[in-house]
């Protein structure tokens, strides 16, 4: 289907990646995310993902 669209560099870890970032998004949680995307380490997932959405850190900060 990519070489079809013309797609020559998507790969399986930037689907999961998407995938990961949308459930961020929607608000579940790392815990929840990490059973749907497999991974085993959550230091992982809180590394590269707060990166991406340090603005909803700062929210909760604030609510507290």
């Amino acid at each position: 289907m990519r070489n079809a669209l013309g797609i020559e560099d998507l790969r399986y870890h930037d689907l999961r990646r998407e995938g990961a970032s949308r459930l961020f998004e929607a608000g579940y949680s790392i815990e929840e995310v990490a059973q749907v995307t497999g991974h085993r380490n959550l230091n992982i997932l809180w590394q590269v993902y707060t990166q991406l959405f340090p603005h909803k850190l700062h929210d909760k900060t604030l609510a507290e």
